[in-house]
């Protein structure tokens, strides 16, 4: 995932936490944190 991609992912789960016009939509909220999760731990500590 490139950084672009990872930035996007961030924002799409800030908007669906925290804007009361969005939809709760738990299964996207999991996925998302799944694959930035994933991400995080490719990443070298540093």
């Amino acid at each position: 995932m490139t950084e672009r991609e990872f930035q996007a992912k961030l924002a799409e789960l800030d908007q669906l936490l925290n804007d009361p016009e969005v939809r709760m939509d738990p299964d996207r909220i999991w996925t998302l944190l799944a694959e930035i999760s994933a991400q995080d731990m490719h990443q070298p500590a540093g």
